[in-house]
């Protein structure tokens, strides 16, 4: 009896030891604070800690790992396994992606955004790009076109840009200078504090970060249909991680992305937007909207060059620029 009570301690010791040997965490790193942007990623970490019986969980740190213009590095080296960053932040380190940052692209809706996104992310050139960094393309954070909110007095016409310092990044950029303003480029964090000292008037951005990094909070005009761009802010895996799952790891994560992204596009539509307008009312906030003149005006000066110097720059760098192009304005077409 001593013998078999003792095999079968044994055997639960192995077994415990077996079982704490196949769970996996990875460790996730974005920044901010949880919000609309980030809803896909808290919902995936959610649907793999389901799917897995807890055995592979995400550890999400708002900030904790890594500063946000640093996440790519971060996966490159095995830092943390998983992260979320924006293409405009260095857009030497991503060149392939911010084709879809060019400006006046033509994209209407959050669901055209998630497809082109997914569309792009699988063409072997943007693949190589990111491998260069050990980073694997797991699923892009889909945001409607952004629009600019300031302090003081609300340009009436694009003339009132005029040296206007604009926090704004890529394309959007390019149209912002287009009408004379000044754009600059900072993340996210730094808009508030900036627009508190006054080193910025403005800021270029999607609703659900006017909201939660606060710029809604002293802004006193609001855009309603510049719609000049959006920025791509893909969530990457290390690679090495994601090739040393187990099968049944592995599709736990990668068969979630679809729900994780209709659940974000849900959220977005069904929370963020319909409050945006009575948040807008709420605080007195100037809408200005341009006539379908203006703005076709503006597009005609920027799309263009823009993309020119886009095909350019990265042919120069060796990416199929052109047939990168040519592909996104195909996949919106269709």
């Amino acid at each position: 009896m001593k013998k078999f009570l003792s095999a079968c301690v044994m055997g639960l010791a192995a077994a415990a030891l077996t079982t704490e040997a196949m769970a996996v965490e990875w460790n996730v790193s974005l920044w901010g604070k949880r919000r609309a942007f980030t809803e896909h990623v808290e919902k995936i970490a959610e649907l793999v800690a389901q799917k897995t019986g807890g055995d592979f969980t995400l550890n999400l740190s708002y900030g904790g790992l890594s500063k946000n213009k640093e996440n790519l590095d971060g996966i490159s080296i095995g830092a943390f396994e998983m992260a979320q960053f924006c293409a405009g932040y260095h857009r030497d380190k991503n060149p392939s992606i911010t084709v879809l940052e060019l400006p006046f692209l033509g994209v209407d809706t959050l669901e055209q955004e998630r497809h082109l996104s997914e569309v792009l992310y699988k063409h072997p050139a943007v693949a190589k790009d990111l491998a260069r960094w050990n980073a694997t393309l797991l699923m892009p954070s889909p945001m409607p076109q952004y629009n600019v909110l300031g302090v003081g007095d609300a340009p009436h016409g694009l003339s009132d840009f005029e040296g206007l310092s604009v926090r704004a990044t890529g394309g959007i950029g390019q149209a912002m200078k287009a009408v004379g303003a000044v754009p600059t480029s900072m993340t996210a964090s730094e808009v508030r504090q900036s627009l508190d000292s006054g080193v910025i008037k403005a800021a270029a951005f999607a609703p659900h970060a006017h909201m939660s990094f606060g710029t809604v909070e002293i802004g006193t005009w609001w855009t309603t249909n510049l719609n000049p761009g959006t920025v791509n802010c893909p969530v990457v895996v290390n690679t090495d991680a994601l090739d040393a799952l187990s099968d049944a790891h592995r599709e736990a994560l990668l068969g979630s992305v679809d729900e994780a992204l209709d659940h974000y596009i849900a959220n977005y539509t069904n929370k963020t937007m319909k409050a945006w307008g009575p948040l807008l009312d709420e605080k007195g906030i100037e809408r200005v909207t341009f006539s379908p003149e203006v703005i076709a005006d503006l597009k005609a000066k920027v799309a263009g060059p823009a993309e020119a110097a886009w095909i350019a720059d990265n042919s120069a760098r060796g990416l199929p620029a052109q047939e990168l192009v040519d592909l996104v304005k195909k996949t919106l077409a269709e």
